[in-house]
């Protein structure tokens, strides 16, 4: 009998729904059935775009952001508490998934759905219940009330995420800068973050930026002060930015649009996982646009340590100063050279998957082998 996986992955950030499409595939190819859940209609649009079918479960947790990507705490929270506390929105949640849970293997929960968290440290669910989340994004999630509520409180809180984690059947935490998969301690699996193995596009401008931005971003000078330094730097591009969908040049979602990252001259994003991982592996330099997010602030200084070609800019308001910087940063990312991408890219693409697939069959083995 195939392996069933159910894999819910939040809209919040595009970067866990990337992951989610790039896993149902290879997990089918290996002859599991893996159904998607996700927290939005965007999502949805967003795996339909790369043919993955998938459903909403509630629409009613979210993290909250301004148009320029900075994480909002004080919307966030209340957010999260109403979603706790309202029984129409997280008991609904946990009711419906409880009846789809006996009839997979594994619930994948991609990454911290409270309903997931909750449902995986009960002793009658959390068997099937698998964690997946970005090593910076859990240090940001259980720093999230440090200097904003009594220290005790803050602590407890950190606390209780860490003991509903451990409770589940397995952690898999990743990394863009983790080099081999590895499990850490019992259950608990640290592998490089995924990425897509990349085809040469058919036809892709010489000195061609690529860029991705999440749909947070919305803010419109700033989209014209990136344009104004692609424009200076004498960079075509390729712009995704569903904030910025209606805007001449730019598209809302293009699959294809890591093909053309991995073998561009330059990438330019938000110091998200997925792009960092998409960087280290296909070599391209990347233009870090940073915000006030906690975890990808700390993706942007790990990007340093690594010595990942890269820059760091920041969105103050001033569009043609920021045009200026752009433009600079990416003439001094150019200048260093990058070369054209190789093999080894796509190797270390492909194996980052198999080490995925492997990790997620072998867990699901165990829970079905228990159960029998």
């Amino acid at each position: 009998m195939a392996t069933r996986i159910l894999y819910l992955a939040t809209a919040d950030a595009r970067g866990h729904l990337m992951r989610a499409q790039l896993l149902a595939r290879a997990l089918g190819e290996r002859g599991a059935e893996v159904e998607l859940l996700t927290t939005s209609d965007a999502g949805v649009a967003f795996l339909a775009e790369f043919g993955i079918a998938a459903e909403v479960l509630s629409r009613h947790y979210a993290v909250q952001f301004d148009e320029q990507q900075n994480m909002q705490r004080g919307a966030t929270d209340r957010t999260v508490a109403r979603y706790l506390f309202d029984p129409r929105r997280m008991l609904r949640d946990i009711w419906r998934l409880r009846r789809r849970l006996a009839r997979v293997d594994l619930l994948v929960n991609d990454s911290f759905h409270p309903a997931l968290l909750v449902m995986g440290c009960l002793p009658v669910w959390r068997r099937k219940i698998v964690h997946v989340y970005g090593a910076s994004l859990r240090q940001a999630l259980q720093d999230n009330f440090h200097g904003r509520l009594p220290g005790w409180l803050a602590r407890a809180f950190a606390a209780a995420i860490g003991f509903e984690l451990v409770r589940a059947r397995a952690r898999l935490q990743h990394d863009f800068a983790y080099a081999e998969a590895r499990e850490s301690a019992p259950a608990s699996f640290e592998l490089p973050t995924p990425v897509a193995l990349a085809e040469r596009p058919a036809a892709l401008p010489p000195s061609c930026a690529a860029v991705y931005l999440n749909p947070h971003f919305r803010d419109p000078a700033l989209a014209a002060g990136l344009e104004q330094g692609l424009a200076q730097a004498g960079l075509a591009s390729l712009r995704v930015a569903e904030g910025y969908a209606e805007r001449p040049g730019w598209l809302a979602r293009d699959p294809r649009w890591i093909d053309a990252a991995a073998h561009s001259a330059l990438i330019i994003s938000a110091p998200g996982m997925a792009a960092l991982s998409v960087a280290q592996v296909y070599r391209r330099p990347i233009l870090l646009l940073v915000s006030d997010q906690p975890e990808q602030l700390s993706n942007a200084r790990r990007a340093a340590e690594l010595g990942l070609r890269h820059e760091v800019l920041v969105w103050r308001g001033d569009a043609p100063q920021f045009a200026e910087q752009l433009a600079a940063a990416s003439r001094r990312l150019l200048a260093a050279g990058a070369g054209e991408p190789d093999d080894a890219g796509l190797h270390h693409a492909r194996r980052r998957l198999e080490a995925w697939v492997d990790c997620l069959l072998d867990v699901a083995g165990t829970v079905t082998q228990r159960a029998g």
